[in-house]
């Protein structure tokens, strides 16, 4: 085997790699990187519609969800010894240390929410099956500049066996929290104009 090829590949990174880059100082708290699939990916700066529509996520699920779950944002998920990237929203199951002693994992997530301007195509064709291979059971992806949420449920085989894709005049329930809806125009913004 020549051995060039092999210099080309790049390194993976497990998650304990990545953390004790970060408590060696590699990264400081402002940094914006998480672990995808072994590599570390500079995540997008957040814009105001983006973190507007994750205030608004925060608003409406803290009121939906009530003692039913833990809301967490923009906090890693560990999904696997490769990947803990940081969802823009997630609901979790309650527990007493409200995950300070160790990260969710996909067994924990109730709903995952990414919130999409600029990074549409990576969620979608990179973090989706990422949570779909890791078993995540139910995931919205918010399409600010679509004016759409997919919702993406049922895991099977690596991949969403159900896929909506929904406009504003749609009902979000959440599978695991039975009662628990928003109401999908909450979500998209009217056309500008």
């Amino acid at each position: 085997m020549d051995g060039s090829a092999l210099s080309n590949r790049p390194h993976h990174f497990t998650v304990s790699d990545y953390h004790r880059m970060a408590d060696a100082g590699i990264f400081d708290e402002d940094s914006r990187v998480e672990l995808i699939r072994g590599q570390i990916i500079d995540m997008a700066a957040i814009g105001a519609p983006h973190f507007g529509m994750v205030n608004r996520l925060n608003r409406l699920l803290s009121a939906s969800v009530a003692g039913q779950s833990v809301i967490s944002v923009q906090n890693p998920v560990r999904l696997d010894d490769g990947s803990e990237p940081q969802p823009d929203v997630v609901t979790l199951k309650p527990r007493a240390d409200d995950y300070g002693t160790a990260a969710p994992r996909p067994a924990d997530v109730l709903l995952l929410i990414e919130v999409s301007d600029s990074t549409l195509r990576f969620d979608r064709d990179v973090k989706i099956p990422l949570y779909a291979e890791s078993g995540v059971s139910e995931c919205w992806l918010v399409d600010l500049a679509g004016r759409a949420v997919e919702v993406y449920r049922r895991p099977v085989g690596g991949r969403y066996a159900d896929m909506q894709r929904v406009g504003p005049e749609a009902a979000l329930d959440i599978e695991a929290l039975p009662g628990a809806v928003l109401a999908a125009g909450d979500l998209i913004r009217p056309a500008e104009g």
